[in-house]
């Protein structure tokens, strides 16, 4: 075993050692130091969404920063849930109403989608109730734009029918007429709907241009909305909608359009990121969102609807029916993590296993130095009994065998001086053992008349 594990003695295996704890703690700090990349689920195909996430993703390669993200795109936001859902996904664009992982936190608010009805005066549809029996007209629509409108018209007793091209829809019923976007006003002009229905975010363009058409239908220049009066209740009712409030005055100012708030429901396209990505990871995540915003705005102006979800405490954020992830709350409270704080357990195992590879290490070479002295020992005590052998022996044969083992004991003292730096001492009094166990052959020789 000596002899195998000499090499360990040797000045430049413990430096090889020490580089290797050293290149083992490089790799550890290169590999925290590495990008995060995050698979993130994105949908729908025909939405603002993949265009916005990939702004994104582009100014975060651009930056250059901790946080990448790599796109699964799909047709519809069912997928791209049920992607974050079975694991497929980090991250994913979610709406709510359509399907809730039940592994999702939101880190943020992509775009705030409302539902607008919209009347050219003398109408005067106000209120849900006074849709019975209507003709509502409606562009290009998702099925979950469907399914929501569906669920408000239910909640007020109303039933959707189709579009047969007749006269009005039957009472307690409302005829859904598809309308193009550019013949909404031809459509009022035609009687061919009373009321147009949208659900969009109040402030993007297309919905400013949309009731510019049902605007240019009135006669006295006026539109009603239809209000969700009782959106508290329906909001009890549906949670995973939500109450929104297009403010008065958004779609013009003179006259003042709409004339008051309109209360309605809509809901939320979110970027949710499943429970079990780390705070930090998250905060990350959320800090990007809103520090890239600008960068990503170059790309698509849909960056600029991007919003903190609301929330009065921290209690009510986790607590939420759509909860809030941790990591978005530490941003948002500006709580986040320094390195230190996010790999010090880490830095504190690799520094510790370091430490106790060196205290290995150690205790090995001094082990195999206290080995090697002990062979010096046995190689003194040899050389003695040699002597002792020589001088007792006429056997020719059995001196030969007695000089083939002094020079083999001599090439192990070499071996060891070459491999460490000996005491003078020692090597002095092995050098005098040998020299006199050589004389003391070479007298039995001359003893017995050997060559």
């Amino acid at each position: 075993m000596r002899t195998k594990l000499a090499w360990l003695l040797r000045r430049r295996t413990l430096l090889l050692a020490a580089a290797l704890v050293l290149a083992v703690g490089a790799g550890a700090a290169w590999s925290l130091l590495q990008a995060t990349v995050l698979t993130i689920a994105v949908a729908p195909r025909d939405g603002t969404e993949p265009e916005l996430i990939k702004a994104y993703a582009d100014a975060l390669d651009a930056g250059g920063e901790g946080i990448r993200f790599r796109i699964l795109s799909f047709d519809d936001v069912r997928e791209s849930a049920a992607a974050l859902q079975d694991g497929r996904a980090d991250l994913a664009v979610v709406r709510p109403d359509v399907l809730l992982p039940t592994n999702g936190l939101t880190l943020a608010i992509l775009r705030d989608q409302a539902m607008i009805i919209a009347s050219p005066d003398p109408g005067a549809i106000r209120t849900f109730p006074k849709l019975s029996g209507k003709r509502l007209g409606i562009a290009a629509h998702r099925d979950a734009d469907f399914s929501l409108l569906q669920t408000i018209l239910g909640y007020y007793g109303l039933a959707l029918e189709a579009d047969t091209g007749g006269g009005p829809a039957r009472d307690r019923a409302v005829r859904l007429v598809r309308v193009e976007q550019e013949a909404v006003a031809a459509a009022f002009r035609e009687r061919r709907i009373d009321a147009f229905v949208s659900i969009i975010a109040p402030s993007a363009p297309k919905a400013l241009a949309l009731v510019g058409a049902v605007r240019s239908a009135a006669r006295t220049g006026r539109v009603e909305f239809v209000a969700v009066e009782d959106d508290g209740a329906v909001i009890e009712r549906f949670p995973k909608l939500q109450s929104v409030t297009v403010p008065g005055g958004l779609f013009g100012g003179d006259p003042k359009l709409p004339a008051d708030d309109v209360k309605t429901v809509g809901a939320s396209y979110r970027l949710m990121a499943r429970a079990s990505l780390s705070r930090a990871v998250a905060a990350d995540v959320t800090q990007q969102l809103f520090e890239k915003r600008t960068a990503a705005a170059r790309a698509t102006e849909a960056a600029e609807y991007v919003q903190a979800p609301a929330y009065d405490t921290t209690a009510a954020a986790t607590s939420a029916r759509i909860p809030i992830h941790p990591g978005a709350i530490d941003y948002f409270e500006r709580e986040q993590h320094g390195f230190v704080d996010r790999y010090g357990d880490t830095l504190y195992l690799l520094g510790a296993l370091a430490g106790g590879l060196v205290s290995v290490l150690a205790w090995i070479r001094q082990r195999l130095a206290g080995l090697r002295r002990e062979r010096i020992d046995e190689i003194m005590d040899r050389l003695i009994d040699v002597i002792g052998l020589a001088r007792g022996t006429g056997d020719r044969l059995e001196l030969d065998r007695l000089s083939a083992e002094i020079d083999a004991l001599a090439a192990d003292t070499v071996r060891y001086a070459r491999e460490r730096e000996p005491d003078p001492r020692t090597m002095s009094a092995v050098s005098i053992a040998i020299e006199t166990a050589r004389a003391t052959l070479q007298d039995a020789r001359r003893r017995t008349g050997s060559p």
